[in-house]
């Protein structure tokens, strides 16, 4: 408790001094610090983002909550001469400069004012310089809110503004801009004026899709939109020469009544040659020739092709021996001969290369046909300069962890591209790590776990299929198959689990913000080597397990420790226990929790095998890693085990004593699963975020199985998903986390972050996650743990907190501190707020952010 108060009392301390800090200590005498911005539209003040984007001067950064402008604290604390006050303090006393040159050096002394000085422009360049109020900025962002109304058919906009300095706190003032925007303007007559019959004949067959419409107020981005959506269809359609800047308005709004008449001005082509221009109509074009440099570099320009061949209509020429199969690069160009011209086959060309990896970032240009008589025809020539045959990664690292107090680790990959000359990339990756734990079996070594794996994987650009597909998944969808196979073996950690899988994969892109992936084969078989280490991995279980004995005067084989020894004892005990004579004497609930015992241990150390098909469908809008504002969508469904019962039952097989078909001496899992994942980003401005995820997941076990695989089960916690509990801590339901890793085959999650910049590359953020998992349709009987209504909803745990990232660029370092909100485990009643203290907080470290 102590600890805790010292620890709140040093935040609010803190917090304390920066709102003490003199914010305006580098404010000139005459000047006054913005600390507010208002704007009036029409006698009514209003918050719209798009209007206070336009102001040119803001008030420095607060940190939310907090209310503390964090950089211009950091700021001030900089001496604005360090130069001269360094020199004014060495010189202060006469002999000050000999002592010190004296005790260490001239140039060390140098080097302590270069310290000071450095310091002082690190703590100016990581702050806020004051937002002064500045008249001049402040006539400019008047004129552009003034603008961005006209922009919008408010032509004739006036607007004043006002600086109202607050009497109550030292050279601090407020800007209010006042605005009023009268009757806007409305598009009345649309007309066009277009000279090129072809340009006509394209505009007519969509001008039903026009942003310029009769009776809509006017806004300059619809003439914009317009442009774009009229510039797009034309190169799309043939018109290789047609470019935006053909495309004009014209708006008359004399004596019109607040109407303006527009219309399309579409002149003919512009054709400049030496001084002398002349126009011609329009013309569509058409693509004679696709030419396909395979082996393109600057160093080979000059060079003449030594091979080349043809194939359906390309043709492909090399420096040297041509390496690829001709189908294999033309697969992967849209641009087609005989065909008008498109722009987006360019641009189809571009993606679909790239997605080959088998190339650097293509060049494709186009040039007219010299032989065509007709001056419509082109050739486009697309080169490709080939990455590096095979390339070698490798990676070391160091770790400790709850398992492993420390270990050492490695991996490498090796990647081979164009191995069968069709595009295909080979994958072979291994991996392997050795470690010291105190709770493995060999405690001779140092050295005494181990972990290594390896994963082999070949992918195809294009659906490897016996009936052809490219009526369904044209090659524009950048269509991908891949076949993987993956072991991994476990020594003195846990079970000691042996991990086998095989996936055999398609993926395409239906466009540019769809992705389908299907898993047609996805096996994965578990085998655990060490089932008799169970009690020593899963502590909790052993702990009840051992309680009761004791509570039961249990005849242990060591009277002194009393403690059941792993594993005899402990499979001795349990049989006794669940004896249908009784002949422990336990009472029902403590039956009821050595049969939940016996059956978790039977389900997480059995075999698994896992024969599944799964489809995922992703729809992701965001557009680049600076883009704060994107959605993404994925839903998935996975179906286990129905090949291989429908085989079963056509077989007539038997099943075991259990009522289990069994393949290869193993019981396969049959199971379908349903998970769906919504996350949404919203830029409040350019220093802060909001973010939320939802998540809904559910594995249905039938048929073979009575539960779900632990490798397939759900989890809750963590430094990812509900920050006030650690990972596999929270749940099932409100079952209070009695296993050592609790799962479970239902999962809700719900997760809210504001991140905002607290300095320059530091970020923080405040967070709200809710969420659990329960057990539903399976064989777990405990109904703490189950999902039977939905008034089990109020089991969902609540968790909120802080963070501090710090964004090195290419990734996102992260500390978080969850409290426990709302508990579920606790007594109905006392569980909101219970725990909310740094005595029961969880702290996680992350990469990156969690969603």
């Amino acid at each position: 408790m102590t600890q805790t108060f010292t620890k709140i009392s040093l935040i609010l301390g803190l917090i304390a001094l920066l709102i003490s800090c003199n914010a305006v200590k580098r404010v000139p005498d005459d000047k006054f610090l913005l600390t507010d911005n208002t704007i009036v539209v029409d006698e009514e003040e209003i918050n719209d983002a798009g209007v206070f984007s336009q102001l040119i001067q803001k008030p420095n950064p607060k940190i939310p909550l907090v209310n503390v402008p964090m950089g211009l604290h950091i700021y001030n604390l900089a001496d604005p001469q360090p130069d001269s006050t360094f020199t004014k303090w060495l010189y202060k006393k006469p002999k000050r400069e000999e002592r010190l040159v004296r005790f260490l050096s001239k140039k060390q002394v140098d080097q302590i004012g270069n310290s000071y000085v450095g310091l002082n422009k690190w703590l100016e360049k990581s702050g806020d310089a004051p937002v002064v109020i500045d008249d001049s900025k402040a006539k400019k962002s008047l004129e552009r809110i003034k603008q961005w109304y006209s922009k919008r058919g408010w032509f004739n906009t006036k607007g004043s503004y006002g600086v109202k300095i607050d009497s109550t706190k030292k050279k601090r003032a407020t800007i209010t801009y006042n605005i009023q925007r009268f009757k806007p303007y409305y598009l009345d007559s649309i007309q066009e004026k277009i000279s090129s019959k072809v340009v006509d004949s394209l505009f007519q067959d969509t001008k039903d899709k026009s942003f310029v419409i009769e009776g809509k107020q006017y806004a300059a981005a619809d003439f914009n939109n317009e442009r774009d959506r009229l510039t797009i269809q034309f190169r799309n359609s043939g018109l290789y020469h047609f470019d935006q800047d053909y495309i004009g308005f014209e708006a008359d709004t004399i004596n019109t009544g607040h109407k303006a008449n527009i219309t399309y001005l579409i002149p003919d082509r512009k054709i400049t040659v030496g001084d002398s221009t002349r126009t011609e109509p329009f013309k569509i074009h058409k693509i004679n020739e696709v030419r396909i440099i395979t082996d393109y570099s600057f160093a080979n320009k000059d060079r003449k092709f030594s091979d080349s061949a043809t194939y359906n209509g390309y043709t492909l020429f090399s420096y040297d021996k041509l390496r690829f199969k001709p189908k294999a690069i033309t697969d992967a160009v849209s641009i087609t001969p005989g065909q008008i011209f498109r722009d987006i086959d360019r641009t189809l060309t571009y993606n679909q290369i790239s997605d080959l990896r088998i190339f650097k970032y293509p060049n494709i240009n186009y040039q007219e046909d010299p032989r065509d008589s007709t001056g419509t025809g082109l050739i486009s020539t697309v080169l490709l300069s080939p990455r590096k045959k095979a390339t070698l990664e490798t990676d070391f690292d160091t770790y400790t962890s709850i398992i492993q107090q420390i270990g050492v680790g490695f991996s490498a990959s090796v990647i081979l591209r164009n191995v069968f000359r069709r595009a295909e990339i080979l994958e072979i990756s291994g991996r392997g790590s050795i470690g010291s734990s105190k709770d493995a079996n060999d405690s001779e070594r140092f050295f005494n776990i181990s972990d290594v794996g390896g994963d082999i994987k070949l992918s195809f650009p294009r659906i490897v299929f016996p009936v052809n597909t490219n009526k369904i998944i044209p090659k524009y969808m950048s269509p991908s198959t891949s076949i993987s196979l993956g072991i991994n073996a476990q020594n003195n950690i846990g079970l000691d689990r042996q991990n086998f899988n095989a996936i055999f994969s398609y993926q395409w892109k239906p466009s540019k913000i769809r992705t389908n992936k299907l898993d047609l084969l996805n096996i994965q078989y578990v085998r655990n080597l060490n089932t008799a280490n169970y009690f020593n991995v899963y502590v909790s279980s052993f702990d009840r397990l051992n309680e009761i004995a004791v509570a039961n005067d249990y005849t242990f084989q060591n009277e002194d420790t009393q403690v059941l020894e792993i594993p005899d004892e402990t499979s001795l005990f349990i049989t006794e226990a669940l004896d249908d004579s009784n002949p422990l004497s336990l009472d029902t609930d403590e039956i009821d929790d050595v049969s939940s015992i016996k059956e978790r241990e039977e389900r997480l150390t059995e075999d698994n095998l896992i024969f599944a098909t799964n489809f995922t469908w992703t729809r992701d809008t965001r557009e680049g890693i600076l883009d704060n504002s994107f959605s993404r969508l994925q839903w998935k469904i996975e179906g286990a085990g129905n090949i291989l019962s429908g085989i079963a039952n056509l077989a007539g097989l038997t099943k075991n004593d259990n009522g289990n078909y069994e393949t290869l001496g193993i019981v396969f899992s049959q199971y379908i699963k349903l998970e769906g994942n919504y996350i949404k980003h919203w830029e409040i401005n350019s220093n802060s975020v909001f973010a939320v995820r939802t998540f809904a997941g559910v594995a249905i076990p039938y048929g073979n199985s009575t539960s779900i695989p632990f490798t397939r089960s759900y989890f809750a916690g963590g430094a990812n998903d509900n920050r006030g509990w650690r990972a596999y801590d929270l749940g099932p339901g409100s079952s209070g986390s009695i296993q050592d890793f609790n799962e479970a085959n239902l999962k809700i999650a719900l997760n809210a972050e504001y991140r905002y910049t607290i300095l320059g590359d530091f970020k923080g953020a405040f967070f709200v996650d809710a969420g659990n998992i329960w057990n539903v349709a399976d064989n777990i009987t405990d109904e703490s743990s189950r999902f039977t209504s939905f008034s089990d909803l109020s089991e969902i745990a609540i968790a909120s907190g802080l963070g501090i990232r710090y964004d090195f660029g290419f990734f996102v370092f992260r500390f978080d501190v969850g409290f426990k909100t709302y508990n579920p485990a606790l007594t109905e009643g006392e569980r909101w707020f219970k725990e909310y203290n740094f005595g029961n907080a969880v702290y996680n470290i992350g990469i990156n952010y969690p969603f």
